[in-house]
């Protein structure tokens, strides 16, 4: 995404350049209704004592990697360390008559509904974020169902998102407008992109398009849903609705992708895949995770401790995470015999449905974690110290990191949102 050309264009425009911010009157009072609205909806950042926004050092925008197979260090010991801290609230914090109205960690729902008459008294959130290291740049409209997918695929200007409205829109990261809708057919399980292609999984079908040359193909042989994607070694897995991973190899003679496998032994469909170390860890709705050799293409272990569907899993450092709609994240680590066994594991008050990897502005890794009680949780790793937290109208279904300490969260309403990662202000000595 062209942050530093015409994409911050747009992001001004909608109140992201400092020297715009604005607070929305309105919005202040809980009565706001323009979408987009031109001043901004939080409060205004700190600035350095020059006057000037503080600089930003972002970290990578890769998803946090997976560094061979993991072996007990020291850093076992400062899992969920946290101490439970929180960022501050996003929303405005003062009342009237210099009285401090303290903010309950709660979205006001009739804030929501533009219909708050209490403004900046009322005892609840008037903000979509909690927190102050990040904030909300914009949001992209046109999806008229849940968000199950999105993809910035490399080399391009255009940002891929897919929904259950059985459609996948393209939008111009320069103006903000959506340029293409692509009509399916099936409602859409996953999208992920690798280098130019993006890999769009629909009922027995994965649909592959190729951004550079505009190639388009599609691969049969799912049955059912696909839910899941993963590429690796000119290898694509898709995690499919009977229990199935199937897999195909690029062939670079023909220009396209041949059946080459598939994997067998999860009893319900498949819902998330990832890889790691040179293994392919699939979680399932059987409640359980399996751990594949990319190299013999054999199931290694099962593992059985999630109590529901395991709904997502990422590779962090030595570790392997997973989420469940059991309410918990599990931190897996190898055992001198190369198994996995749980080092901790972190609770939630409800279901987990999606987990993503990213650095803060400082480049602390932060594990974001999204709830089905239409929340988003910020956490620091490995401490599980919370950062923040995201409300939404709907489930949050699907995340993706963006360059420049951008990242996208797409919900059950079809609405798209644009954050991204700012820097801490500097405290001057006087």
């Amino acid at each position: 995404m062209d942050v530093d050309g015409g994409n911050k264009r747009v992001f001004n425009r909608l109140g992201g350049d400092p020297r715009n911010q604005k607070v929305c009157y309105h919005w202040q009072a809980g009565k706001c209704n323009r979408h987009p609205c031109m001043f901004l909806h939080s409060e205004v950042p700190l600035h350095n004592s020059n006057g000037a926004p503080s600089k930003r050092s972002y970290g990578s925008a890769e998803n946090l990697s997976f560094n061979g197979p993991p072996r007990r260090t020291s850093n076992f010991n400062t899992w969920g360390r946290g101490g439970g801290g929180r960022g501050g609230s996003g929303g405005r914090g003062g009342g009237r008559g210099g009285e401090v109205v303290k903010k309950a960690e709660k979205i006001c729902n009739y804030w929501v509904q533009g219909s708050c008459s209490f403004g900046e008294r009322c005892k609840f959130l008037h903000s979509w974020s909690l927190g102050d290291g990040f904030s909300l740049l914009t949001q992209l409209d046109g999806h008229k169902k849940v968000v199950s997918g999105i993809a910035f695929p490399s080399g391009s200007n255009k940002l891929y998102t897919g929904s259950t409205d059985e459609t996948v829109r393209v939008w111009d990261c320069q103006s903000g407008q959506c340029t293409a809708v692509i009509n399916l057919g099936g409602e859409v399980g996953c999208m992920i992109s690798e280098g130019p292609w993006v890999f769009v999984g629909i009922p027995n079908s994965v649909k592959a398009w190729n951004t550079q040359n505009l190639m388009e193909l599609s691969l049969s042989g799912p049955v059912g849903q696909v839910y899941a994607l993963v590429v690796i070694n000119d290898m694509l897995f898709a995690g499919t609705q009977d229990g199935s991973i199937l897999i195909w190899k690029f062939n670079l003679t023909a220009n396209c992708f041949e059946p080459a496998a598939s994997l067998k032994g999860h009893s319900h469909g498949v819902v998330s895949l990832v890889v790691g170390a040179n293994r392919l860890y699939s979680g399932s709705m059987d409640n359980t995770i399996r751990v594949w050799s990319l190299e013999t293409l054999q199931c290694l272990q099962t593992l059985t401790e999630h109590t529901s569907v395991v709904m997502s899993i990422l590779c962090w450092d030595q570790f392997l995470l997973s989420c469940s709609l059991d309410k918990t994240v599990k931190v897996w680590f190898a055992t001198e015999s190369g198994n996995l066994e749980v080092t901790y594991t972190h609770q939630e008050e409800h279901g987990i449905l999606t987990l993503c990897g990213m650095h803060d502005s400082q480049g602390k890794p932060i594990l974001v974690c999204s709830c089905n009680d239409n929340t988003v949780h910020l956490y620091d790793l490995p401490s599980f110290a919370e950062r923040g937290k995201i409300f939404t109208k709907q489930e949050v279904r699907a995340i993706q990191i963006g360059p420049g300490g951008i990242f996208f969260t797409g919900d059950g309403t079809g609405q798209v949102k644009v954050w991204n990662w700012i820097a801490e202000p500097t405290t001057s000595i006087q």
